[in-house]
Order: structure tokens, then C-alpha cells, then sequence
């Protein structure tokens, strides 16, 4: 939904940083080959009681036991419970699920049959990050692998544009030129802002989102956002940043925001909020300047019936406090 007229007027800082160009990269998984390591085993089938049995023999490549612990449905690494059929093929427990309990490799039936060899060995594993291209140093038991790239700080962010379902991953000067070519968000240089939000009518606007702006400063990149959406059966607007890093990185910032009128304002202060925290995510938790629609009205005076904002504000750094201090109560700082 867009309204009537957005207005930005950025305050320059003299900050003169240009916008990264285009880099697409890719986030494929890649496998890891260590050729130098002879205390990795491989595995060769063995039949007992007319039940294939993997066990292992002794070779020198991490590639062939990784390979060896691939799903050949999904091609994702397989964890317990791995299971095999009569012929000694191994399949992965989701994806046993999805072909119907039978053998992708040679069609028989799956049954209940667990690789207990295979699994075993597979706790004997330390292998690399799957985002170790991306910059990750860590080397983890292979159980505990998943786990860590589930929450690795080098793992690829999601597009913070509000208002879609954008599937683009990737860094953040990726993310930035995504965000100006293709959602043709504003970008701007500076660490102060003022935002100018006019609607012909309001009460038309019940659940909508708007990313506005990217500002860079600091040499980092930050999100401006603005909602509109029901807060107890009462319609609100609600203004909030997101910082385009990590959540230890955003710590390292605060912003202020201010909107006002007829000889009244509201202040807000904070700390911007990472974007792995997806923008509905902060909305939820109303971390930001909540304004009722009544307040919203009567600071744009004349008679009530058309919106007319204005939001300013800046962003500075400043290391938090040890103590949580400068923790805020939304709407309640100043």
C-alpha cells in the first residue's frame, strides 16, 4: 500500500561512503575436502543375515566418508536416525518419509532398518562450517555442526525490504544494491533524518508497512521503517531502525526519534535492532515510537482528517552499558 506522499529530507554529515555495486553471490553448500588426513575411515558393505552392513576400512580423504553421509534425496548430511535398506543404500529420516518407505536407489522396501555403523562413525567427525567460504574459521564435531550454522554470524541475511515475502539472501553490500535496484529504496548518507509522511485519508490505512529508507553512516547501513497496524483494536503508526549486521554489532549503536506538533512531541530512544530479527518480529514487540492515531491526528492539526507527520532523528555510536542501563520501555523514554 503507498501513500499519498512520502517526502525525505536527509541532513548530510559529510559522509560521502558510495553505495557497494552489485555482487551476486552464491550461497550454495560446497563440501569440504581435507586430502590429508589418513585417520579418516571409508566404509565398504558387508552382508549379514542377508542384511548389508557398512563398516569401515582405511582411506585418506574426508571427501568419501562426507559423501558417504549424504542423502542422495535431498543431498543434505544425514543424522541419526540414518536408515538403510536390505542392500546396504542409506537415506536420510525426512527424506525416508517422502519416498514412501521405499529405496531411491534400488526400489526396495525401506523398513525399519538403522545404520548403526555409519552413525557411529559419524560421531568420530569434525568438519568445517558450511559458510567457511563466507569467513567461518570453526571446525565442529559433526553433531553439533547443524546447530552452530543455524546461529553462525557468517551465515547469509535475508532481505529486510517490509511488505514482501523477498526470498534474496546474501552479505550486506549485496543486500544494499539489492534494496536500491530492485525494491528502489531511498538511500542516504548521514546520521540524522527527516522523514515528512502524508495521507489523504488514514483511516483507510489499517495494516501496512513501509521501508523507507537505508542510511549509511559509521560505515555501516541501517533500515528506517514505518507501520501502520492494529495495537489492541486501536490503530497505531509505529517508526523503528534496524541495524544491517549482527546483533553484537548493532549493540555498538543508539538512535533517536522524535515526532511532534501543536506545541507537543514524543521522543523515542533505543537501540536499533538487528535485521536477523525480521521486521514483524520488531513490530510484535513494539520496539520503537508508537504513535495512537488520535496523537498522529492531532499533530498534524487543521481538522483532523488528513495525516501529516513529520519524524526526525539521528543515530549515533555508543558502546552499551555493562549494566543494561540503557535498556528503554517503549514510548515511556525521553
Amino acid at each position: 500500500m503507498e501513500m499519498d506522499n512520502i517526502e525525505c529530507v536527509s541532513t548530510s554529515d559529510g559522509l560521502e561512503d558510495e553505495i557497494p555495486h552489485h555482487h551476486n553471490h552464491n550461497y550454495n553448500h560446497h563440501h569440504h575436502n581435507h586430502q590429508n588426513n589418513p585417520q579418516i575411515p571409508q566404509f565398504s558393505s558387508l552382508k549379514t543375515h542377508n542384511v548389508n552392513v557398512v563398516v569401515p576400512l582405511t582411506i585418506n580423504r574426508t571427501t568419501s566418508v562426507h559423501e558417504l553421509l549424504e542423502c542422495p534425496v535431498c543431498t543434505n548430511s544425514m543424522y541419526p536416525p540414518i536408515h538403510q535398506c536390505h542392500n546396504g543404500h542409506t537415506i536420510c529420516s525426512t527424506c525416508k518419509t517422502r519416498v514412501h518407505n521405499r529405496c531411491p536407489t534400488c526400489r526396495q522396501e525401506l523398513g525399519d532398518i538403522r545404520c548403526l555403523a555409519l552413525e557411529k562413525v559419524a560421531e568420530s567427525l569434525e568438519f568445517p562450517c558450511k559458510y567457511s567460504s563466507l569467513g567461518c574459521p570453526g571446525i565442529f564435531p559433526y553433531y553439533n555442526k547443524l546447530k552452530h550454522e543455524a546461529l553462525c554470524n557468517f551465515r547469509p541475511y535475508s532481505c529486510p525490504y517490509a511488505g514482501s515475502e523477498c526470498s534474496v539472501v546474501g552479505d550486506i553490500p549485496y543486500l544494499v544494491s539489492h534494496l536500491r535496484d530492485d525494491h528502489k529504496v531511498d538511500m542516504h548518507s548521514g546520521y540524522t533524518f527527516n522523514h515528512r509522511y502524508v495521507k489523504s485519508n488514514p483511516r483507510e490505512v489499517e495494516n501496512a508497512t513501509w521501508m523507507l529508507t537505508v542510511f549509511n553512516c559509521y560505515g555501516q547501513y541501517f533500515c528506517l521503517h514505518f507501520e501502520a497496524f492494529q495495537l489492541s483494536m486501536a490503530p497505531v503508526y509505529m517508526a523503528f531502525l534496524r541495524f544491517m549486521g549482527d546483533e553484537n554489532d548493532a549493540r555498538n549503536y543508539r538512535y533517536s526519534l522524535e515526532v511532534g506538533g501543536n506545541g507537543r512531541k514524543l521522543i523515542w530512544e533505543g537501540t536499533p535492532r538487528s535485521i536477523r530479527d525480521g521486521h514483524r518480529k520488531v513490530r510484535d514487540s513494539h520496539d520503537g515510537l508508537i504513535i495512537q492515531r488520535n496523537m498522529a491526528l492531532f499533530f498534524s492539526g487543521g481538522d483532523r482528517k488528513e495525516l501529516k507527520l513529520r519524524v526526525t532523528g539521528r543515530i549515533w555510536k555508543e558502546p552499551p552499558n555493562s549494566d543494561g542501563s540503557n535498556v528503554c520501555i517503549p514510548n515511556l523514554c525521553s
